[in-house]
């Protein structure tokens, strides 16, 4: 069994033979499963990562100024 700390952002890193095995990548969003005191972690797909950029997209106030920049920043998540 593989073991990851927690930091005191609440973050955890998965292994990496795990994210290879499953084939999650960078950006995928993952689903964590409550299930009394464990904690079930799944990915839930490629297509959540793209809808999770346009979301961030649709709340932006758009106006005049808007960098390259500043909406690539957003599309990755980093805004």
């Amino acid at each position: 069994m593989k073991a990851s700390t927690l930091t005191v952002k609440g973050q955890v890193t998965v292994p990496k033979e795990i994210r290879d095995a499953l084939g999650w990548k960078p950006g995928d969003a993952l689903t964590f499963v409550r299930d009394g005191d464990v904690v079930r972690l799944a990915g839930a797909g490629r297509a959540a990562r793209g809808r999770g950029s346009v979301e961030r997209l649709r709340r932006v106030p758009w106006k005049k100024g808007l960098t390259t920049s500043r909406l690539m920043s957003m599309t990755r998540g980093d805004e």
